[in-house]
């Protein structure tokens, strides 16, 4: 019997059809699979985001606290000064987190006082050249790389335009959160225009053993216990650590599409003359950061250093710190009292107190016990405060005309420090019957030299001061000359500071009765 081709074509396509069914049926799964999963895929990447780029919230309404009436700006063409904050929010815990509300207050005080902000690449050309960038400026830094500077601070600042920079810790953006920063809200911000990123460490801003009882400093600017074998890391070990932290903090930013960091903070601001480094390490550390950075900053530091050729010198700059106790009058006149003031516009220094800071253990007001207007508590032997130490740290040459009154017998003296705060200090004592100039700087060679006075109790005191001597004339004699080695002019810089002292039993204190600059 014949079979029927047509017959078999259709079995052939039936089975062919059977065969693919699975195929079919697996593709139709697929795509479905797909469609239901895709809101949920979705709405995951969304949270994803979400999670690393925060909502952002909204200023605060106009009003609140604002700057007094008496609250004066500085002068103009001054010298910026750099802010240090840490963080921006609601947290009261702490005094480094900034109320929103103190902080859309204090920028708005910065902008009606005629305050521009800076740009890291602004303030850094100012260290490199020294021109003024503006009649008021100020550089707002932020430490540690907190979440509040995007949640927060950012919408405040585009509300008044201004910049600010962010000191990364880089090894901790992305974790802890929302304590700090993602890689994705930096992104955003470098992009807004607003801010810039500069470096504070890899993972070193935290404490640690430095010895075996336990103690714990910065890990950055101390060699740490290493308890398992029993001692201190060595200097090769420290100085390897820290260089490597350093660069891989700069690694980090490159790595992020960042401009490569050109300033440093220091962790805690903790410093090197507390900390357990010998000289040597002390100056490696001060030359790896040199290497890597124009300068670095600190709010604590063993002299004054506000930004000028002074803090270039020395490669640090000295920021005055905000908390959440500072109110928008006071930001202002913090901002004045930094201000640089030239010796011929001090006008009757005697004639303000709050011009004078007190240094060591003397009690404030401390101005009325160097001019006899009050007697140092019991058991006192030496009062002493610094004048304007912040607005003269880039004086150079200047002279003083003082009279001294009170000195009796040998028991008490008046004093004057020279070139106060800088590296080569020179401290001028005056008695009864002598006077003198001595050295007194830690490279200085300690050099004491001095001249019988006709004994009085009343001396009339002139002294110049120039980067390479200091001149002593004292009753319109000349006394005796301090001069300079070959240092550069910078180290030499500073103001003034008075002293008054008696250790004798009958407890009489001189007295400054007439100050003088020029």
């Amino acid at each position: 019997m014949k079979s029927d081709g047509s017959s078999g074509h259709r079995l052939l396509r039936s089975s062919r059809l059977r065969d693919g069914r699975p195929l079919l049926r697996a593709a139709l799964g697929l795509l479905t699979a797909a469609a239901v999963a895709l809101p949920f895929t979705a709405a995951w990447q969304y949270d994803a985001l979400r999670r690393a780029v925060a909502d952002q919230t909204a200023p605060p309404a106009p009003g609140g606290p604002g700057a007094d009436a008496d609250a004066k700006p500085a002068p103009a063409a001054s010298a910026p000064v750099v802010l240090a904050y840490h963080d921006i929010g609601p947290d009261d815990r702490s005094r480094y987190t900034v109320s929103l509300e103190h902080f859309d207050a204090q920028l708005r005080a910065l902008r009606d006082a005629g305050y521009r902000t800076l740009s890291t690449r602004e303030f850094t050309d100012f260290l490199r050249t020294g021109r003024t960038p503006g009649p008021r400026t100020v550089h707002l830094t932020f430490d540690d790389g907190t979440h509040g500077l995007w949640t927060h601070a950012d919408p405040v600042l585009a509300r008044y335009g201004m910049k600010a920079a962010a000191y990364l810790i880089t090894g901790q953006v992305g974790t802890h959160r929302p304590y700090y920063l993602s890689w994705a809200e930096v992104g955003r911000m470098a992009r807004s225009g607003r801010w810039d990123f500069q470096a504070h460490t890899h993972l070193s801003h935290e404490r640690a053993a430095v010895d075996a009882a336990g103690h714990e400093r910065s890990v950055f600017t101390n060699r740490l216990w290493l308890a398992d074998e029993g001692r201190v890391e060595t200097s090769a070990e420290y100085r390897r650590r820290i260089a490597a932290d350093l660069d891989r903090s700069i690694r980090d930013l490159l790595a992020h599409d960042l401009p490569r960091p050109r300033l440093f903070a220091y962790p805690f601001s903790e410093r090197l003359d507390q900390s357990n480094l010998d000289e040597r390490d002390a100056e490696a550390l001060r030359s790896m950061l040199r290497k890597r950075f124009t300068a670095t900053f600190t709010n604590n530091p063993a002299r004054p250093l506000p930004a000028g050729p002074h803090a270039v010198a020395v490669g640090q700059v000295q920021r005055l710190e905000v908390t959440r106790d500072t109110d928008p009058a006071g930001l202002l006149r913090e901002l004045a009292r930094w201000a640089p003031v030239a010796p011929g516009d001090v006008d009757r220094p005697l004639s303000h107190p709050g011009h004078w800071q007190a240094t060591g253990d003397t009690e404030q007001p401390a101005l009325g016990l160097l001019t006899g207007d009050r007697r140092p508590r019991g058991g006192t032997a030496h009062a002493s405060a610094d004048y304007r130490p912040l607005g003269t740290a880039g004086w150079t040459d200047y002279r003083l005309r003082a009279t001294v009154g009170g000195l009796h017998g040998t028991s008490n003296s008046a004093g004057i420090t020279l070139r106060a705060g800088s590296e080569h200090p020179v401290s001028l004592s005056v008695g009864r019957n002598t006077a003198s100039l001595a050295t007194d700087g830690r490279k200085d060679t300690g050099d004491r030299r001095g001249c019988r006075l006709d004994p009085s109790a009343t001396h009339r005191i002139t002294v110049s001061v120039t980067p390479r001597r200091v001149r002593l004339s004292v009753d319109g004699e000349p006394c005796t000359t301090a001069r300079a080695g070959r240092w550069p002019a910078t180290e030499s810089a500073g103001g003034f500071a008075l002293s008054v002292h008696n250790d004798g039993p009958e407890r009489q204190w001189p007295r400054f009765t007439s100050l003088k600059v020029g």
